[in-house]
């Protein structure tokens, strides 16, 4: 396999100086290369130094192919054949045709590029779109395609993505699978999509361990680090109970020598033995002692080291788990009906939609983006009306976290956020409910801004289901856009153990099947107002 970079020992930090990776050694050829890692591992810094954007803090780095770059968003008043990279190009062409070119038209003109411009764009379904269009008019999944059709124009060696599937639409998601299933040369792609990184070779993981590489797509993946997690809690286990049998041990040899003493002490007492074997029989008694209780100490040392060294293993391997409050909610109760309720803006009309939520359901709203999903939860959560129609809700009862959890004031602590949030809680309590989010003590006074994805939904969910009242309905918006791969499990984990409701909009189909979800809406397309 031909190798279109090699990196060699890199190392690279943060612009305050914390180190994200060091001595890391990859080869990228003619394959998909999935990098998977939690937020803050280096990822998106890696994916620059390989583009030749970033430089590393050392290390060597070789590339000997060209390499391209999937974007996803450019400036508002350029037009789609700025993105794609031709409007000199087409222009060029326009003037020969027209006999108008100069010397230098006709020795640069590529007569091939508009049949290529016309292939790329259908291949990336944007047959019809006009190259004069300006990007600020195209929606999120019309942007990544066009960014598509660049690449596609360009057919670098080596296609880099960085989390090329966040905020787009199952048609969206598609265009980029089909993208790095067919391509032919080489692709690296920062992923949390379980289903595009299941189309992977290898799998290479960034931990704060070091750099580990697993061949195979995201289920053969998933197994080896399954088996992982369960050789450090086996291991765990091994340490605790070789601490308790030398501890166990160290008791023995002490009441063996207490025995001793005791009988000692006795024998010198009766006056029958002379007082030099006396003098004697102690030192050697003592020395016994101080071996048996020493030898007895550092196995107990060791087997307490082995046994941190082991927890401090399954802690790094192991994401954190958190149990939701029990919300208590009966399978007869009434949460939320949507009565032929829509929006109207402009020229659009969003809806009517209807529907009921009885009891504890997991239900997915479903669409394309731009189709309303967003402002039916906005609905159900009582943030605006509908313009048509009613929305009836249990109220008290039902409580949303968008995608960025604007619910937090990002330059608050998270105990000041749920303070603010609940303000008859006492700081006592406060405390106690972050803390069973996982926030204890210090964790608990940091500041929005400063956590990762996963800790500032964890925090959003702390202020939300850890007050008196626990809300039985939950809407969540998209909440894994955001996320690295363990918080998006410890997310699934703790929704797949609440008791209550769920109302979501998601387009990872892996998360909804994790958390059970049983029934789909789906909102289609805004249409014209009749």
């Amino acid at each position: 396999m031909s190798c279109f970079v090699t990196l060699d020992s890199l190392s690279a930090v943060t612009p305050e100086g914390r180190l994200l990776f060091d001595d890391l050694t990859l080869a990228l050829g003619r394959e998909r290369t999935g990098l998977v890692g939690r937020n803050g591992s280096g990822k998106s810094t890696l994916l620059r130094i390989v583009a030749g954007e970033a430089a590393p803090l050392g290390g060597n780095l070789m590339r000997s192919a060209s390499v391209g770059v999937l974007r996803q968003e450019w400036p508002g008043d350029w037009r789609v054949g700025d993105v794609l990279g031709v409007r000199a190009g087409l222009a060029r062409l326009a003037r020969v045709l027209a006999g108008e070119g100069d010397a230098e038209d006709l020795a640069e003109a590529d007569w091939t590029l508009a049949e290529r411009v016309g292939a790329a764009l259908a291949e990336a379904g944007l047959g019809a779109i006009a190259l004069d269009r300006r990007v600020a008019t195209l929606s999120g999944g019309e942007r990544t395609r066009a960014g598509i059709a660049r690449l596609r124009i360009d057919a670098p060696d080596l296609l880099l993505l960085d989390e090329p599937t966040n905020n787009l639409d199952a048609e969206g998601r598609a265009a980029v699978t089909a993208l790095v299933h067919g391509w032919r040369g080489g692709v690296l792609v920062a992923s949390h999509d379980r289903a595009l990184l299941e189309h992977m070779d290898r799998i290479v993981e960034l931990t704060p361990m070091g750099v580990r590489a697993f061949g195979g797509g995201w289920s053969a993946f998933a197994a080896a680090r399954a088996a992982e997690r369960a050789r450090a809690a086996a291991e765990v286990e091994r340490a605790g109970d070789a601490l308790r049998g030398a501890e166990a041990g160290a008791q023995r040899v002490q009441e063996r020598q207490a025995r001793r003493d005791r009988a000692g002490r006795v024998y010198a007492a009766s006056g029958s033995a002379p007082k030099i074997l006396l003098g004697r029989q102690k030192e050697r008694a003592e020395n016994s002692a101080a071996r048996g209780m020493g030898l007895g100490e550092r196995l107990v040392g060791d087997a307490a080291a082995r046994l941190a060294a082991a927890r401090e293993a399954v802690e790094v391997i192991t994401p954190l788990t958190i149990a939701l409050p029990a919300t208590g909610l009966p399978a007869n109760r009434w949460l939320l009906a949507f009565e032929d309720a829509g929006l109207v803006r402009g020229e659009r009309v969003f809806g009517p939609w209807r529907f009921e939520i009885v009891g504890p359901e997991r239900v997915a709203v479903t669409g394309p983006n731009g189709a309303g999903k967003t402002s039916l939860l906005r609905m159900a959560a009582g943030q605006s009306a509908p313009d048509r129609g009613t929305v009836r809700r249990a109220e008290g009862r039902v409580a949303m976290l968008d995608q960025h959890v604007g619910l937090l004031d990002p330059e608050a602590s998270v105990l000041e956020n749920f303070r603010r949030l609940h303000a008859g809680a006492t700081e006592r309590e406060a405390h106690a409910a972050c803390a069973r989010f996982a926030f204890r003590n210090r964790d608990a006074l940091k500041r929005v801004r400063d956590l990762s994805g996963g800790e500032r939904l964890r925090a959003g969910l702390a202020c939300v289901l850890g007050g008196e009242t626990v809300p039985q309905l939950l809407l969540l918006d998209e909440p894994t856009n955001h996320l690295d791969m363990e918080s998006i499990e410890v997310l699934e984990a703790a929704l797949a153990g609440y008791d209550g409701a769920l109302l979501v909009v998601s387009h990872d189909r892996a998360f909804l099947e994790a958390i059970a979800v049983g029934r789909e809406i789906g909102v289609g397309s805004a249409g014209a107002v009749p």
